[in-house]
């Protein structure tokens, strides 16, 4: 079997069987690597070093136009026909449609798992990003530190609106643990942990919070995912 790509002239398919993932172990990244095993589905990661601006090169941005990762092929899409997907929050969809799992059956409770997704994709990852730019890379030089106190505001408020939805609930949707969980655990994460933001945002503030990271991060197949391609 041979894949009919040009990612793979850059990244040869060893397994073409499988599904393959080019990622990277950044927030985004990890989302897809903790989905995969989560699942027990059969794939093959490949590393883009971001670093190198690998994700820029040709071959990769024939997969992704925007430069991104992760990025996903799967030779058995939709129908058997090959499917090239980017997004992190549209492949968490994808692989809940395709496993039937961790993403509720009721048409209600699923929209609802959506939203909490979108909200990550929207809200937590672009404003915990920026609080990271600003509190640990370039950003912390800036005399002004109005910017990194706006991002900190609103990081912390997007974490009191988490920490009131678990008021009563395990996970982001209640006694099951879905994608709206897989899709916040690597962004929250950094922020208290690689972004060392913890006391910038007040983040012990949050102990429902702190429960569902501890509780996330101690699954088996969290662990792995989260080290699918710093290794690979």
């Amino acid at each position: 079997m041979t894949l009919d790509h040009p990612i793979f002239t850059r990244w040869p398919a060893q397994h073409p069987d499988r599904l393959q993932l080019f990622s990277a172990p950044t927030p985004n990244g990890v989302k897809v690597g903790i989905m995969l095993e989560e699942t027990g589905l059969a794939y093959e990661p490949h590393r883009i070093d971001i670093g190198a601006n690998e994700s820029h090169d040709p071959a990769f941005l024939a997969l992704n136009p925007n430069g991104k990762i992760p990025a996903i092929y799967d030779p058995d899409g939709p129908s058997g026909e090959p499917l090239a997907l980017f997004e992190s929050g549209a492949i968490l969809l994808y692989l809940a449609d395709k496993t039937r799992r961790f993403i509720p059956a009721d048409p209600n409770a699923r929209y609802e798992t959506i939203q909490w997704v979108m909200w990550q994709m929207g809200g937590v990852g672009p404003m915990f990003g920026q609080v990271g730019f600003f509190n640990k890379f370039a950003g912390k030089d800036y005399e002004d530190k109005r910017p990194r106190d706006r991002y900190a505001a609103e990081a912390a408020r997007l974490l009191s609106v988490l920490d009131e939805r678990l008021a009563g609930r395990e996970w982001v949707m209640g006694a099951d643990y879905s994608i709206a969980d897989i899709s916040l655990l690597g962004w929250v994460r950094n922020l208290v942990g690689f972004y060392e933001a913890r006391e910038l945002v007040g983040f012990d503030r949050f102990s429902r919070v702190q429960r569902w990271l501890d509780h996330g991060l101690a699954r088996p197949a969290v662990q792995r995912g989260l080290e699918v391609t710093a290794a690979a």
